[in-house]
């Protein structure tokens, strides 16, 4: 991690002196800052300090939320490198979700209005700010998951009972519905829509890959460091029935799984295709910390990702000294594995169970499902229609707020019509990726991102099979990410 931030250096000098943007927000030579603003940024910070001696943390958040806004008004991306570290914590629990008990008051949020305040406000007069949501993504993708939004906002009142009286949801009528299940999970697409505006503006976008290294060490240490303090062993947090270990964070074992399996496909491509050893070991000591928060999760979707992810690599490739490194590798890591991972991937291979081998997905989940897929199969039923079938409401099934399988979720809200758009929309991802891998004028660790988030890509693809989502959720947020720096990278490119 100390080699990632020594190597990090935040876009705060003097643009002159950075080779972020082609056109300096300030002549060269100036002051980054002129003296009225660093003397107001002083008097910010000595108001925080105060507020913080009179109203306690909440107010140190918001002073830090007022301060960064100011940063960011000066250069946006300076708040998509904030965001690019802050967005995956804030799904848990350890990142503050309301200040002065105001929802939807916290510190992501500000920073992500900040940082679109400040990108409207410096690339308004750029001919290449209305192309930054590209057509397929508005009509294959935000179009259709709108749409069933406002769609499955009429049906509230009829969700389980269940799911208020165990406060499994956190809203309670049409408006809270629409907040939790489409505008929150829709931040994704925003911050890659800002990672796509920070990309044009920046002649070395393939700098993005400090901050992605400094996020993903805060991901990995979180369940590092959790189990670490923790008095489970790794028998007890591989069991059938403790898949909640990570649940007092705010997460799920499965969802930070394949965000560490995606994560560690980007690594290792950029890695095999990286000539800075500045970056290399970087990227190269990231990837184990990837492997080992990946061990404790678990999760078996996540591992035949990881497995995925590692046999494109060689294929891909394709030479003899790949090969033979990625065989030594396999073996090593067979050697060093706990017994208890042996144990959780053949759960359900001895007798071939398969709603064992789905974790009971298929009984009581999947089967009971099917039926309610009839009752709008074209249109689909809204986000979040498994709260009100009629085997839900019935109890005959498991109390779950998603089905469990990316595709029959799909189907489920969507419909067929939303399913082929949204399905078309990630196949249009997957080309793009692959397009700008094969670019020999991008630097080779940038070519080595977009292949391994399409290696990523192909390998969430199976793993969606038992989970995940083809809307966006926090588990594909280094996805978004690389989604958002290959529309930049397409845009810059037409501008030139």
């Amino acid at each position: 991690m100390a080699n990632a931030s020594s190597n990090f250096r935040p876009p705060v000098a003097s643009p002159g002196s950075l080779s972020w943007g082609p056109q300096p927000l300030t002549p060269p030579g100036e002051s980054a800052l002129p003296v009225p603003v660093l003397i107001g940024i002083g008097l910010l910070c000595a108001l925080g300090g105060v507020s913080v001696a009179v109203a306690g943390l909440n107010a140190l958040f918001l002073s830090v939320g007022v301060i960064g806004c100011l940063l960011v008004l000066y250069d946006f991306r300076i708040g998509v490198v904030a965001l690019v570290v802050l967005m995956p914590i804030s799904a848990s629990q350890l990142f503050p979700h309301e200040i002065l008990g105001i929802k939807g008051l916290n510190p992501l949020n500000v920073l992500l209005l900040g940082t679109l305040v400040s990108c409207v406000f410096h690339m308004s007069a750029d001919r290449r700010f209305v192309k930054l949501v590209p057509a397929p993504l508005l009509w294959l993708y935000l179009v259709p998951i709108v749409a069933a939004g406002f769609l499955g906002s009429r049906h509230v009142g009829e969700i389980a009972a269940d799911f208020f009286r165990l406060h499994q949801i956190t809203f309670h009528d049409q408006a809270g519905y629409l907040r939790d299940l489409l505008l929150k999970p829709l931040f994704l697409v925003g911050f890659a829509i800002l990672m796509g505006a920070a990309t044009v503006r920046s002649q070395k976008p393939e700098r993005f890959l400090y901050p992605l290294i400094v996020s993903i060490w805060v991901m990995c240490l979180i369940a590092i460091v959790y189990f670490a303090f923790s008095s489970m062993s790794l028998d007890q947090i591989s069991g059938e029935f403790d898949r909640g270990f990570f649940s007092p964070l705010g997460l799920h074992s499965n969802e930070l799984g394949r965000m560490y399996a995606s994560a560690y496909g980007m690594l290792l491509f950029a890695w095999a295709q990286s000539r800075s050893p500045k970056l290399s070991m970087p990227l190269l000591i990231s990837m184990g910390a990837l492997v080992v928060a990946l061990v404790l999760t678990f999760s078996r979707g996540s591992f035949l990702a990881f497995i995925l992810v590692n046999v494109l690599f060689v294929l891909w490739r394709g030479s003899a000294k790949t090969v033979l490194v990625a065989g030594l590798a396999a073996l090593a890591l067979l050697v060093v594995l706990p017994g208890a991972v042996f144990v959780r991937v053949q759960l359900g291979l001895g007798n071939f169970d398969l709603d064992a081998l789905t974790a009971g997905r298929l009984d009581h989940i999947w089967l009971p499902v099917l039926p309610e897929l009839w009752r709008s199969p074209i249109f689909g039923n809204g986000l979040g229609a498994v709260m009100w079938t009629d085997a839900m409401r019935s109890g005959h099934m498991i109390l779950v707020g998603h089905p469990h399988n990316a595709y029959l979720e799909a189907l489920l809200d969507l419909g067929i019509a939303g399913f082929v758009l949204l399905c078309a929309y990630w196949v249009h991802v997957w080309k793009g990726f692959r397009r700008l891998a094969g670019d020999t004028s991008l630097a080779p660790e940038l070519r080595g991102l977009y292949q391994g988030a399409a290696a990523s890509l192909l390998a969430l693809a199976v793993s969606n099979m038992v989970g995940s989502s083809l809307m966006p959720v926090t588990d594909q947020v280094f996805l978004w990410m690389a989604v958002g720096m290959m529309y930049g990278q397409r845009l810059g490119r037409a501008g030139h």
